[in-house]
């Protein structure tokens, strides 16, 4: 199992975002430290599942000197995330929305820097480990 960093950011007007040096575009967040860091492994799960589907290698993990050598990683702590040894396989869904909600959603999964299918799954998975 391979373990990837992945750097917490967090500013007094803001909720905790997470970012992966390794995987550009592989953000989460939430406005507790304690959902942050529940949601980073969820997160990079998704999204190496996505890059393992379209064909990428994974990234070998960058060493935590050369990652927080880069002047805007200074501030930000670090944690230490598994990425998964298998991938379950993805499977395609219809489901009926209006267009004025997929707007939205695909608006706010474009600011997350993710995509329509791993927004929604990401958003599901939240309600409901919250609901339990």
């Amino acid at each position: 199992m391979a373990t990837y960093i992945a750097l917490l950011h967090k500013t007094k007007t803001s909720s905790f975002g997470v970012t992966f040096p390794d995987f550009p575009g592989c953000v989460t967040g939430g406005e507790t430290l304690e959902e942050a860091k529940r949601r980073a492994p969820e997160v990079l799960a998704l999204h190496t599942l996505g890059m393992t589907e379209d064909g990428e290698a994974m990234p070998e993990p960058t060493a935590l000197d050369v990652v927080m050598s880069a002047v805007e990683d200074k501030a930000a702590a670090v944690l230490v995330v598994d990425a998964p040894d298998k991938f379950e396989k993805v499977e395609r869904y219809s489901i009926t929305v209006r267009p004025s909600v997929m707007a939205r959603i695909d608006a706010a999964a474009a600011a997350a820097g993710s995509n329509r299918s791993a927004f929604l799954a990401e958003a599901a998975l939240k309600k409901i480990t919250n609901a339990s």
